[in-house]
């Protein structure tokens, strides 16, 4: 068994955490510009060349050009970054009403249909924004609209376009109503699943804390048995001692070859302790070295084998190229665990590989027993899920996948086409790796 107390270095790296979300939600409202830039551009030409209705053109296409400009530094910058604030957001907003507010102002202002196309970022910037930025972008926009009430450029009809006003009135606010309808519900649909994922990714964050927060409070119920344990383990050391040298037993071989295994089973059971007592972080020193991997997964077979008594472990060689990486008793144990498990189903045989390929240590354990049911299978790695019937049962996997994914690493589990059970650990080369003069300084 081991605890969340026990870290290796990798694991106290902290990152931040970060909201995706607001970068996919800042990628839609760029996708929304490229959108306006190509509507508003098409509008320009047909009412330029198709309706003959004057135009400032120059100064229209110099405020498209700026747009077309800040989408393309967006590219650079937003797909890059990890994280979007709700200020970088709304002047996202900010600055699309206030290109829709000059287009307007040199296209007839509040006359112009189109300035039905605010409704559209106040509905998006409700879904986006915090509630402060989007109250304030409701009363920026009402000051735009009433200012377009009286003061823009107005359009200059062509002779007898005055009779057509209406109508072309009529026709550009049913545009307007499609456009706004359709990118509605298209970004709307996207910006929805984006918040979905962010709200899964939150959850998955909280269950995984409470997963770490139950490894801390059994850490804490183990050392404390081991502190409990160590006192009646002595006693039976010095009874043992005692026997071996009293005349009625020194004399019985068959006496002295059972106090010779009771005293094993003892001193497995103070290697126990004391490996509890470590992962605790109470006891300290030479458990942790520096070695290659292959060598490794060679002394971790013999130990398993040796203190199980057991030649069901297969193990073949190494594959892949050796590397130096830290041995301690955390990852030992996890990897214990796993095997344990495999031999329990399938006492006759039971397969270990290890591999180094593409920067990635990967542990394949494969056994011949009935195999996982579907419903650990969905529930991998979550606690107390187990066929065995214990209580308080089904632990193990729980802490070996909370391990390795503190190092960075993935646990996978399968049934084989064969029969039993295939469980895969993948851990990163780089986390497993340690300076020399960092051993030591694995603890905290």
């Amino acid at each position: 068994m081991t605890t969340a107390n026990h870290i290796h270095p990798s694991m106290r790296r902290t990152r931040p955490m970060l909201d995706p979300a607001g970068v996919k939600n800042m990628k839609q409202l760029i996708d929304l510009r490229w959108i306006a830039v190509i509507g508003q551009i098409i509008t320009i030409v047909f009412t330029q060349w198709v309706f003959h209705i004057p135009l400032p053109v120059e100064l229209m296409i110099g405020i498209l050009s700026s747009l077309i400009g800040l989408n393309l530094l967006s590219l650079f910058r937003w797909y890059t970054l990890p994280s979007a604030s709700n200020l970088e957001l709304m002047t996202g907003f900010l600055i699309d009403v206030g290109a829709l507010t000059a287009l307007l102002y040199l296209s007839g202002g509040a006359t112009n249909p189109f300035v039905f196309l605010y409704p559209l970022q106040l509905a998006l910037a409700a879904v986006l924004l915090a509630s402060w930025s989007t109250w304030t972008l409701v009363g920026i926009t009402s000051i735009c609209f009433a200012g377009l009430t009286r003061f823009y450029v107005p359009l200059q009809l062509p002779a007898g376009g005055v009779e057509q006003l209406f109508d072309l009135h009529i026709i550009g606010m049913w545009i307007c109503f499609v456009l706004d309808a359709v990118l509605l519900i298209v970004f709307m649909s996207r910006i929805n699943r984006n918040l979905r994922e962010r709200d899964a990714n939150l959850a998955g964050m909280r269950q995984r804390a409470a997963e770490e927060d139950h490894i801390v409070r059994m850490g804490l119920l183990a050392s404390g048995a081991a502190h409990e344990l160590g006192t009646p383990l002595a006693t039976l050391a010095v009874t043992l001692n005692d026997w071996r040298r009293m005349p009625q037993f020194k004399n019985d071989p068959e006496m002295l070859q059972e106090i010779g295994e009771l005293q094993h089973e003892l001193d497995r059971c103070k290697t126990i302790v004391s490996g509890i007592l470590m992962s605790s972080g109470e006891a300290r020193g030479g458990s942790i070295v520096v070695t290659n991997a292959s060598d490794f997964v060679i002394d971790l077979v013999r130990e398993w084998s040796s203190s199980r008594n057991s030649k069901a472990l297969k193990y073949g060689r190494f594959a892949g190229e050796d590397c130096r990486i830290v041995s301690d008793s955390a990852l030992k144990q996890i990897i214990s665990n796993v095997l344990d498990n495999a031999a329990e189903v399938s006492p006759e045989w039971v397969k270990l590989t290890a591999t180094h390929a593409d920067g990635m240590f990967t542990i394949t354990v494969r056994d011949r027993g009935p195999g996982f049911t579907p419903e650990i299978l969905e529930n991998l790695g979550k606690p107390y899920q187990s066929t065995k019937g214990k209580v308080g049962g089904g632990l193990g996997l729980f802490l070996v996948m909370n391990i390795v994914r503190k190092l960075g690493g993935s646990m996978s589990a399968e049934n084989g086409e064969e029969g039993g059970a295939i469980v895969t650990l993948q851990m990163p080369m780089d986390a497993l790796s340690m300076e020399d003069e960092d051993v030591g300084h694995i603890w905290v």
